[in-house]
């Protein structure tokens, strides 16, 4: 098992959600929102994640921003397979809930990557710039072309919490559209119905979503993943479920401060 990647995936999948109709008025994130989970395998516990906003505006573009970062690491013996130290990030406009500008610092191993994507919403562009190992010197920019606006890995999962998910039908599905790893994705998710599920925060009601997944040597399934994001007025995901080949890989929230709704 390549504890790595399957962080990296798991991480891909905890910031999805379904797109309805948007819910106006106050977001349901705050400054200081801090998410943390545990990533397990079995009776194994491979790493910790962490999403979190900051605490206060930041400018860009002469705009306020949240900036959001998400966090990955392994712990014990999971580093036996190569160690994972990730850091994904956005800057989300306030207003627009679009992102700016994104990041990713990516440590697996002896692997790295250090990219920053600029988006400028109005002319439907991207640009991507690539450094080094040491993250010092630009070694590679490419711009891009957008179908339209778009979010990022990141951003996505903040704008979406702010979308009414009340009425939903079970069977109801939803494309989302990003920009990551130089490609428009398309990832279509399924409404799979609730369910009230105990965890570290308590008993929580659930909404039930699957991302349609491409076959693969990875996952068993056309719908492997599961995500359960909670019913109240944060709608924050509390468990994730990846079910493999060999066994299943799991996310479960660990404790979460700073919400905006008590």
């Amino acid at each position: 098992m390549n504890s790595p990647k399957l962080l990296t995936i798991l991480l891909f999948f905890s910031i999805l959600s379904p797109v309805f109709s948007q819910n106006p008025g106050t977001e349901p994130y705050t400054f200081g929102e801090e998410l943390n989970f545990e990533v397990s395998y079995g009776w194994f516990n491979l790493a910790d994640a962490k999403m979190q906003i900051g605490k206060k505006p930041q400018e860009h573009d002469e705009r306020p921003h949240y900036k959001i970062d998400v966090y990955g690491k392994t712990k014990g013996a999971a580093t036996i397979f190569g160690k994972v130290n990730d850091n994904w990030g956005t800057y989300l406009d306030m207003e627009s809930k679009l992102p700016s500008q994104s990041y990713r610092h990516i440590e697996e191993g002896n692997y790295r990557k250090h990219e920053l994507v600029h988006f400028d919403q109005r002319e439907n562009k991207a640009l991507m710039q690539l450094f080094d190992k040491e993250n010092k010197n630009l070694k590679e920019e490419k711009e891009f072309d957008l179908p339209g606006q778009v979010q990022d890995i990141v951003s996505g999962f903040y704008y979406l919490r702010t979308l009414d998910l009340r009425n939903l039908e079970e069977g109801e599905q939803i494309i989302i559209r990003g920009f990551f790893d130089k490609e428009i994705y398309n990832i279509k998710l399924i409404y799979e119905g609730s369910e009230k599920l105990e965890t570290e925060l308590g008993e929580k009601d659930t909404y039930i979503f699957s991302p349609q997944i491409p076959k693969n040597k990875l996952f068993r399934g056309e719908f492997p993943v599961k995500v359960w994001v909670t019913k109240d007025q944060n709608k924050i995901p509390v468990k994730i479920k990846a079910n493999l080949f060999l066994g299943s890989l799991n996310l479960d929230i660990k404790s979460a401060k700073g919400l905006r709704y008590n």
